[in-house]
């Protein structure tokens, strides 16, 4: 496991397998995909969605709204995740019928589908892992640390701590790289008539919503109190839970970020990431996502086919494959213990004592 101590970097080794390779041990069958699959899948997490937010409607009891929210926001989540599938163009053989059920399940988490096939699935999954492009968690080295601003320094603790992985989502990837980011030409048009279409309906369920609350409790009061229970409480909740969700898909002591020059498609999509095995019920939300190897290697197998494709690719490439339980003690241990990096070495490093980072410029 690399540590502050070790100080040998990487070189490209000559026999290292291509990507390729992986691509190749993976069954045929993983590749179907049923329409009548995904759209079960579908209807069942829209029906789970729907049923929450009705519950959430009826009731200000709080012994009943704490575990909807909590449910609210691993629907939402749910939803995202199908939609994300969707939108690798995994979930269905249809173009058309993907492209739909990605915009309508990524309503609930406010993402613009055109926006989000950019930054996540050509950039993040063209460069994973690497330094300067897969802009996803990317770390700083300690001569970046040393010159941020004080408020800066603090975002950063705050946003890599074990409580921080909502607010660094939603800053650096939904807000800078999905709201507020400037599309390359080719994706501008696309990306914004995505961005009108997710406000106006956005708009309008939030109308609704807020309707409901003035129609049960006859105050402005009460119509808001139905938007924050309704809608936003869960999407803080998503927000959070999917941001945790890529911190330990990519950020580990053990996962190494790469320079360019030494990067290449294996590094990044095999040693990039890791399998985190989780309860079997976790799927009903989660997807298999946090198997998470597969669906680097090959963005087209669908979530119900990773789980084989995921013991085809260990059966070949067992020292490559990263696989551990998912551990919420291992999450606060990464957090503490991975807040810089040092690419040439390839080393995560905490944040230095005021005293050590005065020294070392000196």
């Amino acid at each position: 496991m690399p540590s502050d101590s070790t100080a040998e970097s990487t070189s490209v080794a000559p026999n290292q397998p291509a990507l390729i390779d992986v691509v190749r041990v993976i069954p045929e069958r993983c590749y179907r995909n049923s329409t009548a699959k995904g759209l079960a899948f579908a209807v069942r997490d829209f029906s789970i969605y729907g049923l929450i937010v009705a519950g959430l409607l009826l009731t200000d009891t709080w012994w009943l709204l704490l575990p909807l929210w909590i449910l609210a926001g691993l629907a939402v989540s749910g939803l995202f995740v199908l939609g994300h599938d969707a939108a690798h163009g995994s979930l269905f053989r249809s173009r058309k019928l993907n492209y739909a059920i990605a915009r309508v399940a990524m309503l609930p988490a406010a993402h613009i589908r055109a926006a989000w096939d950019l930054g996540h699935n050509r950039v993040h999954h063209g460069h994973t892992v690497q330094q300067g492009l897969d802009f996803v968690w990317h770390p700083i080295t300690l001569d970046e640390w040393e010159a941020m601003p004080r408020w800066q320094q603090l975002r950063h603790r705050v946003e890599w701590s074990a409580l921080g992985a909502g607010l660094y989502y939603v800053r650096e990837v939904w807000w800078n790289k999905m709201i507020m980011f400037a599309a390359p030409q080719k994706w501008a048009k696309d990306i914004r008539r995505g961005r009108i279409g997710v406000l106006a309906t956005l708009t309008a369920a939030a109308a609704a919503i807020a309707f409901a609350g003035w129609i049960r409790e006859s105050t402005v009061a009460g119509a808001l109190w139905a938007w924050v229970k309704v809608a936003f409480v869960p999407w803080v909740l998503f927000v959070w839970i999917i941001g945790f969700t890529v911190y330990v898909h990519h950020i580990g002591e053990d996962i190494r970020w790469y320079p360019r020059r030494t990067w290449n498609k294996f590094r990044g999509q095999m040693e990039g990431t890791t399998i985190l095995r989780t309860p079997r019920v976790f799927n009903v939300f989660a997807h298999h996502i946090f198997v998470h190897v597969p669906h680097h290697v090959d963005q087209r197998i669908p979530f119900y086919r990773i789980p084989a494709a995921a013991r085809a690719i260990k059966a070949a490439f067992p020292e490559a494959v990263r696989e551990t339980r998912l551990s919420f003690v291992t999450y606060w241990k990464t957090t503490r213990r991975c807040k810089l990096y040092d690419f040439e070495r390839g080393i995560w490093m905490r944040i230095p004592s005021r005293a050590r980072t005065k020294a070392s410029s000196n």
